[in-house]
Order: C-alpha cells, then sequence, then structure tokens
C-alpha cells in the first residue's frame, strides 16, 4: 500500500509555497527562478493527483477485505465451525483482559492454549477449508447469495410439514426431518443427497415413502426450503431415551444435543409424533400441539410457549 493521504499533505503545503508568488506580478517564465517554479508547480499537480490516486486505492483495498470477510463468514454460517470460532473470540478476549489486568498465570495458561490452537485450526476446519477450496474451483465463492425468510414463510412451511407429518402418522409411514436454526447443519446435509426444493406435504410424504431411494435418512430444512434428504444424523447416548424408541428418535435426540436445531419423528410402529429440541425429546403430540410448538421455536416474537407435552423419561 503506498503512502496515506494525511502523508501526502506535507509535502503538498511545502510545494504550495513555492507556487504562490512573492508579490502580485506574474512570474516570470524567462528567468531561471521562473522556470523552478513551474517545476515545482508541476510536481504540486503531480502529487495532488497521486494523494487521490491513493484515497481510491486505500477505499478499493477496504472493500476487498471487507467483501472477502463477508464471504467467509457466508462459507462458515451453515456449519458448526460458527460455534468454534465464537469460543476462538472468547479466548482472543480473555488472554487481552488477563494480559491488561496483568493476572500472570492465567495470560501463561491461554498463551498455551492459543500456541496449540493455531496448530489445530487446520484440523478443525478441515471441511470448511476444503469446501472453500471447491467452491473457488468452480468460481462460487465470489457469487452472489441472498437468504430469504419470513413470518409469513415460517408459517406457511410449519403448516405444510404439519399436514405431511399427520398423513405420515395416520399411515404408520417413519419419517425424521430436522430444521435448522442457529447452528448450521451443512456438514450433516452433504451426507445427503442435495434437493433444495420448497417444502410442500406432498414432496415429503413422497421423500418417506417406503422402498423409496431417500426415505430411510433425514430431511433437512433450512428456511423453508429442504436443503437435502436421506442425510445421516448422529445418535444420542443418552441412557434417559426409552428402551423402546429407535434408531430415528436417538437421531433426532443426538442432532439436538449437538446443535440448537429441532428434530420431528414419526414412528413408523405406533404413528406417534413427537419433536426433540435441546436434548429432550416431547411425544405423542397432536397436530395442533405440533403447530404450536413450532411456531414457538421459530416464531419467538408471538410467545413463549412453555406448556410442552410428556417427554421421553415419563
Amino acid at each position: 500500500m503506498g503512502p496515506s493521504f494525511f502523508q501526502m499533505e506535507g509535502p503538498l503545503y511545502f510545494l504550495r509555497g513555492f507556487c504562490r508568488p512573492k508579490g502580485n506580478g506574474p512570474l516570470e517564465a524567462n528567468t531561471r527562478t521562473g522556470m523552478n517554479l513551474r517545476r515545482v508547480c508541476g510536481m504540486e499537480r503531480f502529487w495532488s493527483v497521486w494523494s487521490h490516486f491513493n484515497i481510491i486505492t486505500d477505499v478499493l483495498d477496504i472493500l476487498l477485505v471487507t467483501y472477502v470477510l463477508y464471504r467467509m463468514i457466508l462459507l462458515i454460517r451453515g456449519t458448526r465451525a460458527v460455534q468454534l470460532l465464537k469460543g476462538i473470540v472468547v479466548i482472543l478476549v480473555a488472554t487481552g483482559l488477563s494480559s491488561y489486568l496483568h493476572l500472570r498465570a492465567m495470560s501463561w495458561l491461554l498463551d498455551k492454549a492459543l500456541t496449540v490452537g493455531l496448530f489445530a485450526i487446520p484440523v478443525v476446519f478441515q471441511p470448511e477449508l476444503r469446501r472453500a477450496l471447491e467452491q473457488l474451483g468452480r468460481g462460487r465463492l465470489f457469487s452472489w447469495s441472498f437468504p430469504a425468510s419470513g413470518e409469513r414463510e415460517a408459517d406457511r412451511w410449519i403448516t405444510e410439514l404439519t399436514r405431511a407429518v399427520q398423513i405420515l402418522a395416520k399411515n404408520r409411514i417413519g419419517a425424521l426431518v430436522a430444521l435448522e436454526r442457529e447452528t448450521g447443519l451443512g456438514d450433516y446435509a452433504e451426507t445427503g443427497i442435495p434437493v433444495d426444493a420448497r417444502v410442500s406435504a406432498e414432496l415429503l410424504v413422497n421423500i418417506f415413502i417406503p422402498n423409496t431411494p431417500l426415505h430411510d435418512g433425514a430431511v433437512i430444512i433450512r428456511q423453508g426450503r429442504i436443503a437435502a434428504a436421506g442425510c445421516v444424523l448422529p445418535l444420542s447416548d443418552s441412557q434417559d431415551l426409552a428402551k423402546q424408541l429407535g434408531t430415528r428418535h436417538r437421531a433426532a435426540v443426538g442432532l439436538s444435543e449437538h446443535s440448537d436445531a429441532v428434530a420431528v419423528v414419526v414412528s413408523e410402529e405406533t404413528g406417534q409424533i413427537s419433536l426433540a429440541v435441546e436434548g429432550t425429546l416431547n411425544r405423542d403430540l397432536d397436530e395442533q400441539a405440533l403447530r404450536e410448538m413450532l411456531r414457538t421455536l421459530f416464531q419467538p416474537q408471538k410467545g413463549i410457549f412453555v406448556l410442552f407435552h410428556r417427554r421421553s423419561s415419563a
């Protein structure tokens, strides 16, 4: 980066002093002094143009850095790396505070943690780094994306999901639907088949019809769209879950333990509808209870719904 605008102001003031005539008469171009003053005035114009050019390059530099940071945030927004990044920020803030307060033992401990963290970052963020390089190779890293979501859209897909779940429960067709919230589910979506379709009851029912290619995994819904189907979710190791619960229910609880996502489950044995959130499985929900819980979780401005149904340990 070249000299800044403020660094160039000194030469400009110096040169302007030479370019101002001493008296009221014109500059004598025929004399040697007049020629020197012409050169000095030309240098002043050059420095003036150069200083404006530096301002443009500085602004361009700031815009490019801002855009790169914005694309990096979009890249990790759909993964668990966001939570890891928050942890790194907390450690950095704690390091600064301990250094400012002269907490020697804490500063030493945090410094060692940061040193180890520098070597651990490539391992922890390996999926995100790989995805970034792949998108850069496809030319997708510098493409624009505008997330679309709203209260009406949320109400629409909640209605469609509730209708699909009722059909599946009535016919005792097993289903598992994961609903993304703040923590992204991009890592789990990559284990399935990309769909990128608008949520509809008909599409969800067709996905979970037995003996179809996508029925044996989870559907992930993100911002009112079906992001992927046939996805693999982590299983819960909790001993509090009822023994009769199958893999779908354990996967729903496991996902809610690893993230803030919500999972809706339909049992193929009993047709019972359950909802997992924050490691808790709420069972035996009817259509109205399911709809109210989903609206509370995805439209919190309407109120707080605290009367959850019977838990799995009951």
